[in-house]
Order: structure tokens, then sequence, then C-alpha cells
């Protein structure tokens, strides 16, 4: 049976958010790790578990390449102590966070490092990292008992980085279709729940969903710029981002990244085919969707929304999944 999740990117607003998770049903709240947009992740889940009471939380995902694996590892325990039995922790490549910073995704190699060193830290092991012998060597009492067991999965598209994540990790995050094999297999989603009979160009939808679909054009630009052409006007949104200087032309795109549409660019993309790019539909379209993830191999849902309405998409979403 399917578990249901949300994602709320760490902000002003978060922990009342997460404790309106909290109060209709959700298993969890997870927050990106997104310095360059928002709040501090661990700071932002500190408060989260200091003012919640059940429900479980996490950061989805952690960018290794911001955080030397001992602090790492550090705000984990500490998150432990302040929680027990409530964390859980996702790593990624670093699409968004780093494209936004003029840099590619982290290679696999140096996710497998990043990941192995912290699980041995939180073990309590003697870890060579960098060619020096680091170990948590908090006295009794200042943070928990080592080994600290926290469950760790790892986002990932393509077979190998999935390979990856099932050999050194609790399960996976997938930001697209689910894959068989994983005891937990968490597919991550982005959308807005739409009225009966309301389309997704009406101007509620339409705003809600604008900043979801341009993902793909930021996707696509970030991989192929020529490929995002392709998209629907796209040709209008690349003569756009080419008006900007090209040393700053990624700051420009990534501004606001699913957030809003602040980047001056967004405004051009076409919600038309919000259905298909997003996972945008009406309560029971939504719920016909869910059972085929669920066939497919998916274990649990993440549901997530741009910057508008997030209470509204919170209540509508608890709605699909059946929630109390």
């Amino acid at each position: 049976m399917l578990t249901y999740d949300f994602r709320l990117p760490p902000g002003p607003r978060t922990v009342e958010y997460a404790l309106l998770a909290e109060e209709l049903g959700f298993r969890a709240v997870w927050c990106p790790e997104i310095p360059a947009f928002g709040h501090d992740i661990w700071v932002t889940l500190a408060r989260i578990a200091e003012k919640t009471k059940r429900i479980k939380f996490g950061p989805s995902v952690l960018i290794p390449s911001y955080r030397h694996p001992m602090a790492q590892a550090s705000a984990i325990a500490t998150l432990e102590q302040i929680a027990p039995g409530r964390l859980m922790v996702g790593f990624g490549t670093g699409f968004t966070g780093r494209a936004g910073m003029g840099k590619k995704p982290l290679s696999l190699a140096s996710m497998r490092t990043h990941i192995t060193q912290v699980k041995a830290l939180l073990r309590g092991d003697v870890v060579d990292i960098d060619g020096g012998l680091a170990q948590i060597l908090a006295s009794d009492g200042w943070l928990p008992d080592r080994p600290i067991n926290v469950p760790v999965y790892m986002a990932g598209q393509g077979p190998k980085a999935r390979a990856l994540a099932k050999e050194i990790t609790d399960g996976l995050i997938s930001l697209g279709g689910p894959a068989e094999g994983f005891e937990t297999c968490l597919v991550s989603t982005n959308g807005t729940v739409l009225d009966d009979g309301e389309d997704v160009t009406s101007l509620r939808a339409s705003t809600a969903v604008k900043p979801l679909v341009a993902l793909a054009y930021h996707f696509s630009y970030t991989t192929d710029p020529e490929s995002v052409k392709a998209l629907p006007n796209g040709e209008a949104w690349l003569a756009s981002v080419e008006r900007t200087a090209e040393n700053v032309r990624h700051l420009s795109i990534h501004r606001g990244h699913s957030l809003d549409i602040s980047n001056g660019h967004d405004a051009l993309v076409d919600v038309s085919a919000a259905k298909q790019m997003t996972f945008t539909g009406t309560r029971e379209e939504l719920r016909e969707r869910l059972a085929q993830l669920e066939v497919r191999g998916a274990t649990g849902i993440i549901f997530g929304t741009s910057g508008y309405g997030v209470e509204r998409e919170l209540r509508a979403y608890a709605e699909v999944a059946g929630l109390r």
C-alpha cells in the first residue's frame, strides 16, 4: 500500500505547512536542499522536528558538494537526537542546486564516496576522508549512541544511478517512473489538483503549474539548449534567455526555480500539456495515476507543488490520497 508524503521547499512558512501536513495525515514532509533559493535545509528541518510530534521528515535531496561528510553526519545525528526515529535522508547529484551555480551534476563516483563516508561515520567507524582519519568523537549524551540508524535514500534516474542506489542505500527516490526491485521506491511528483471542470489554462491552475512545467525547459536548456525549441513556445523562451549575458545566463534561468516565474523567461511557458508534463489532473484522474504507479513498483509518493497555493494543494492532495 502506498505511503503519502509532501515536499516543502525551505522558506518562511515551511514549518506552518509541515504542521498542516501532520494534521492532514501525511506520513512525511521532505525539503530540498536549495541554499540559493531559500532557507538552510538543516535549520528548517530542526524547526520542523521541534514543532511537530508525529510526522517523519527529511532532506530530499542533499547535494554532497555543499558539505563535508563530518558536517553532514553531525547534522543527521543532531536531528536524530531531537526527534528519534522520524528522520529520513535523501541524497542527489544536484541538477538544480549545481546548475544554478554554473556547475554540472556530481558524478556517481563522488556520490558513492560521500554517502559511504557519511554512513560509516554514523556507524561510529574511523573513516579516511581526504587522507585524514575522522570519527564522530562526541562524549556520552552529546549525540545519540553509535550506530545511528537513519534510512538513507538516493535519487536516480538512469540505470547506473539506480544500481548505485540499490547497492549503497535503503531505497530510491525517483523523479520519473518507479523502478521494480526496491524495498522502498518513492516517486517524487509536482503538479496541481484540478477541480471538476477546471482546465489547466484557468488562471488558478496555470499560475500554480507554470513554474513546474518550466522545469522541462530548464532541464532541456541545461542538457542541450537547442532541444528547448521542441517544447511548446520553446523558441520564444529560448530567445528570451539568449538576451541575457551568457556568463550569467544560468543565474537568470534558475531564479525562482519551481517556486515562481520571477526569472523573466518562464512567463512564456505553455501549460497546455501540463497533465502530461506534471502530476496534474482532477482528483479521480490522479487516483488512477497513483494506482498505475503502485502497479509499476512505487511504494510511496512525494507530492509537490509550486510556491503558489501550498495550503490548498496540501488539502487537495490529501483528498486524492484518501487521508484523514
